[in-house]
């Protein structure tokens, strides 16, 4: 392989890992509403996209080289993208937790460490005695923390995350 050739090929490798991980944070950005940012992201993503095919086929001809490098950088900016989703999309949840009996040291903990905290009282069931339906608005970043709470004092807790849209009011750390 020639000099020429290996910078054409790290140069495709890279710019195909900035366009894909474009395309990532702008269909997170498109799904969150925000259709005005996506749209400078996407400018931007198809750009970087149509110069770097243009001298892939111009200048590598059918190298296979150049395709392993196109499909590498590919999966590259797959990996990348989702990591600054991640880092830097964050959102508010939607957490349910039904825990697998009546606890109020669960609740407690939860308000202490400085959550909002609402209790539904769910009847028994077939699967077990009385119980508790906590439901908690909490920015994103904070799931780790409260999952530390909820599985210390109940390991057997069903907690469910949904990722809303809109909130109004509310209480937040």
């Amino acid at each position: 392989m020639s000099w020429v050739l290996f910078l054409l090929c790290v140069q495709v490798f890279l710019c195909r890992i900035v366009d894909v991980s474009l395309g990532t944070v702008r269909t997170i950005v498109t799904v969150k509403g925000q259709i005005g940012v996506a749209a400078i992201i996407g400018f931007v993503e198809v750009f970087v996209w149509f110069v770097i095919v243009q001298a892939a086929i111009s200048k590598g001809g059918n190298s296979l080289w150049v395709a392993l490098f196109y499909a590498g950088g590919f999966a590259a900016g797959t990996y990348a993208g989702g990591k600054l989703a991640n880092r830097f999309l964050k959102g508010i949840l939607d957490i349910q937790i039904v825990t697998s009996s009546k606890n109020n040291k669960l609740v407690e903990a939860i308000r202490h460490a400085g959550f909002g905290v609402s209790v539904l009282n769910v009847n028994s069931s077939d699967f077990g005695d009385e119980k508790y339906m906590l439901m908690i608005e909490i920015k994103s970043e904070n799931l780790k923390k409260l999952e530390k709470i909820v599985y210390k004092i109940d390991p057997t807790a069903f907690v469910m995350a949904k990722e809303i849209k809109y909130i109004q009011n509310g209480f937040f750390k």
